[in-house]
């Protein structure tokens, strides 16, 4: 797999792995046997960007997939860009099965959790640390200012924001150079390219979660009853409901015509669009199943010109779709 280039100069795979799903939001949590087996068939696909939050895990064990990734990455530390989030809290209060979060963009916050999250991870530093959702009570100028003390300690090499916009992305820039904003894109959700002029000026990555509109894209799910699971955020996504996935009947038509000219899969064609569209953009898929891990690693060898791109484009501006999940409600302190 190539390398791409996030920021001035942290070298990541073409395509990462989002290791969320193997803790939260998805209703099952993976075994250390089978999170190592993950792992293992990412590194031989050429993945070495792998990433995670203070904040991927159960009731039980809020932390647990920094704690997982510490045991099963730890062989591979050394080959591989690790990075991390600190900077929100769940509303334990409440009764939704995707809470509220609370933001806390504290300098105060920033440098307990970065403690924590170097213990729990097995690591001296992380080589990318979010700031995972802007607190608006805070200047971002003071959590940009908390990073770059994090920098000049060496516990983090680079640092990004999550759900950021125009402004407050130039505000964090001048304070200390971002390498990598990580907001939600797919070809469901495109609200985001908005930012790609600010992003080419001040040579900042784009790291893309949920690029396939949380597995909707993979075209395997059919029926709501399918996520009936304690602790599946997918029970509750518009694009999932009964009404959602009927709205999508001919949205997912398409895109299965579209692969198969190609003589691949729809999410393979969804993450190859993502990787033509702009050189920054680096997509981080996550998946619980090894033969999905590397249909997406695999998504890298597949070349779409200008031309296709263009075109595809232009059958999102027109095609009907439901709405996506755009995130779990932010809550105020």
């Amino acid at each position: 797999m190539k390398i791409r280039i996030l920021g001035r100069d942290l070298e990541v795979s073409e395509i990462g792995f989002g290791c969320m799903g193997m803790s939260h939001a998805y209703g099952t949590v993976s075994t250390q046997k089978e999170a190592e087996e993950l792992i293992e068939k990412a590194i031989d696909e050429g993945c070495t960007f792998f990433d995670t939050a203070e904040i991927y895990g159960t009731t039980e064990d809020p932390h647990h997939n920094e704690k997982l990734l510490g045991e099963v990455l730890r062989p591979y530390r050394n080959k591989i860009v690790l990075a991390s989030k600190c900077g929100i809290r769940f509303d334990e209060t409440a009764t939704t099965v995707n809470k509220p979060l609370i933001p806390d963009g504290r300098p105060e916050t920033i440098k307990a959790s970065i403690e924590g999250s170097l213990m729990r991870l097995n690591t001296d530093h992380l080589d990318l640390y979010y700031i995972h959702r802007i607190d608006m009570t805070v200047p971002i100028e003071e959590t940009a200012g908390a990073m770059k003390e994090l920098m000049e300690q060496g516990k983090i090499t680079h640092w990004g924001l999550s759900e950021a916009s125009e402004e407050i992305i130039r505000r964090a820039h001048k304070v200390c150079p971002v390498t990598a904003i990580q907001n939600r894109y797919s070809m469901m959700y495109r609200d985001y390219e908005k930012l790609f002029p600010v992003l080419e000026e001040l040579k900042i990555g784009f790291v893309a979660f949920s690029p396939l509109a949380n597995g909707l894209l993979t075209a395997a799910y059919h029926s709501h009853g399918e996520f009936e699971k304690p602790g599946d955020y997918r029970s509750a996504m518009p694009q999932f409901t009964e009404e959602g996935l009927k709205e999508n009947n001919e949205f997912m038509s398409w895109m299965k015509v579209i692969a198969e000219e190609k003589n691949v899969t729809p999410a393979q064609i969804s993450l190859a669009w993502m990787l033509a569209k702009k050189p920054y953009i680096v997509p981080i898929p996550g998946t619980r199943k090894v033969n999905r891990l590397e249909e997406n690693m695999e998504s890298a060898d597949i070349k779409l010109t200008q031309d296709e791109v263009k075109s595809i484009d232009e059958m999102l501006a027109h095609m009907p779709m439901s709405q996506v999940f755009g995130g779990s409600k932010i809550q105020k302190k």
